[in-house]
């Protein structure tokens, strides 16, 4: 009789810890005031984009592009002098959420090669959405703060007596905790 009561609350407890852990990762994958301002609206989450023209990558976390060079994967934080007059905002953009995909380079320039000079998508910097304004690079950014600082103020200018805790004013006797200030054991 112990054996099946023990199976199956072992077995939900399973699904609860499962549960749980759904639960964070959506609360942790929010990454949109990091991302740049060229690129594309709709995403919350962006690891890694993937730039078909230049056939390059960006790794939003450590703000890299990441790109061929002889033979090799070089990081830089600015793309290399022959992609000097290349259009961030124009290009298009393939947002990837896996690790590491430029090893598996041929395989994206397979699937989004007919990408290249496709000018069609809507960047932040752009877009009117109100949960891109807390990107530092989106033009109403400061517009937001300005907004957010004036209700704050506006919250704490509007709170009524701050001196006036209930009771007339007063705080109450510190030893009065309830039954005359005597305390059950």
């Amino acid at each position: 009789m112990k054996k099946p009561i023990f199976l199956l609350a072992f077995l939900l407890s399973g699904f609860v810890f499962e549960t749980a852990s759904a639960q964070l990762r959506v609360g942790v994958n929010i990454n949109i005031g990091t991302q740049p301002v060229w690129g594309p609206v709709g995403y919350d989450y962006v690891e890694y984009y993937y730039l078909p023209d230049i056939d390059a990558y960006y790794y939003v976390p450590n703000h890299q592009y990441i790109y061929m060079s002889r033979g090799r994967w070089v990081f830089s934080s600015s793309l290399p002098y022959q992609y000097r007059n290349y259009d961030l905002y124009n290009g298009y953009k393939v947002v990837i959420n896996e690790p590491r995909p430029y090893r598996n380079a041929d395989m994206y320039r397979s699937k989004y090669g007919s990408y290249r000079g496709n000018h069609s998508q809507e960047v932040i910097r752009n877009s009117h959405d109100s949960r891109y304004f807390e990107n530092r690079g989106h033009p109403e950014y400061n517009n937001r703060r300005k907004e957010s600082d004036k209700q704050e103020n506006g919250n704490q200018g509007n709170n009524g007596n701050r001196g006036n805790r209930g009771n007339n004013g007063n705080r109450g006797n510190k030893g009065n905790r309830g039954n005359n200030g005597n305390r059950d054991n």
